[in-house]
């Protein structure tokens, strides 16, 4: 699972049946202070996620085990939009601030 900020949307009118519905959102993995590391990847938003929000990613196999993406070909799925993001005690995000 990736810690990500959704940083832009993908438009695409035609994709698989499956697909139909669903909003492919960019996102880039960043690490627990927000910082940008990695390359963006697309994935299917199953959580009503938007620009700006961190949220958690799963990816690969454990991507099609959501209700939403069950036998659909995805390989990044966001699963949760992130609240509060707390290490060693001390809270390095929290959302609205």
């Amino acid at each position: 699972m990736l810690i990500a900020r959704v940083i832009g949307l993908v438009v695409s009118t035609m994709k698989y049946h499956t697909l139909t519905g669903r909003k492919l959102l960019i996102v880039q993995e960043t690490d627990v202070s927000g910082k940008p590391v990695g390359t963006p990847i697309v994935a299917v938003d199953t959580v009503d996620a938007g620009e700006g929000d961190v949220v958690l990613v799963a990816q690969g196999s454990a991507a099609r085990q959501t209700e939403e993406t069950r036998d659909t070909p995805v390989d990044n799925v966001i699963m949760a939009i992130v609240d509060t993001l707390q290490t060693d005690g001390a809270v390095s995000f929290r959302k609205g601030i």
